[in-house]
């Protein structure tokens, strides 16, 4: 986990101009709670963790860090298969001719 877990969590709150109450309100937690994650006095269960990165809108690796030196990889490439299911054909043909051209 990130050195830095506490105040990743704080950054994405305020990033998103949201109080501790109104995170702890949508994960059904006490403000207190977030309080201590944010200042890395307990960690989030990962049924809480799950649900703040949805709310947060961010995947749950960009809020644990890199877990083993694989996971990064691993993680990188998950995201580019995410952000390409998401383009029509057309572009995903006019991606493909630019990876071969850096290739």
């Amino acid at each position: 986990m990130n050195d830095n877990y506490g105040e990743q969590i704080k950054s994405y709150r305020t990033k998103l101009g949201l109080t501790q109450s109104q995170v702890a309100s949508a994960l059904d937690v006490t403000p207190g709670y977030i309080s201590n994650v944010e200042n890395g006095r307990t960690a989030m269960s990962l049924r809480v963790l799950t649900y703040y990165a949805k709310i947060m809108h961010v995947s749950l690796d960009s809020l644990v860090g890199d877990l083993e030196p694989s996971y990064r990889s691993n993680a990188l490439d998950n995201a580019l298969i995410e952000e390409i299911s998401k383009m029509n054909d057309e572009t995903k043909k006019k991606l493909l001719k630019t990876i071969r051209l850096w290739n």
